[in-house]
């Protein structure tokens, strides 16, 4: 079974579940439950990891700028 992490609610959705939200709203899918429970601060790394990656692809530009 799959699950969604729900961004308004911040509540695990099943596949199964008639109620669940409109994919705009989710996060997943998850294999497991505790996996989508966990959806918010996995996305929080991602978005560190991203956010260095870019600072260093800028540094290394603008390095390249004074040549």
């Amino acid at each position: 079974m799959q699950y969604w992490f729900n961004i308004d609610t911040k509540s695990v959705e099943s596949h199964d579940d008639p109620e669940r939200a409109r994919a705009a709203n989710l996060l997943g899918p998850y294999d497991t439950e505790a996996e989508a429970q966990g959806a918010l601060e996995k996305a929080a790394k991602r978005t560190e990891e991203w956010d260095a990656a870019d600072d260093a692809w800028n540094d290394d530009d603008s390095a390249s700028d004074t040549d």
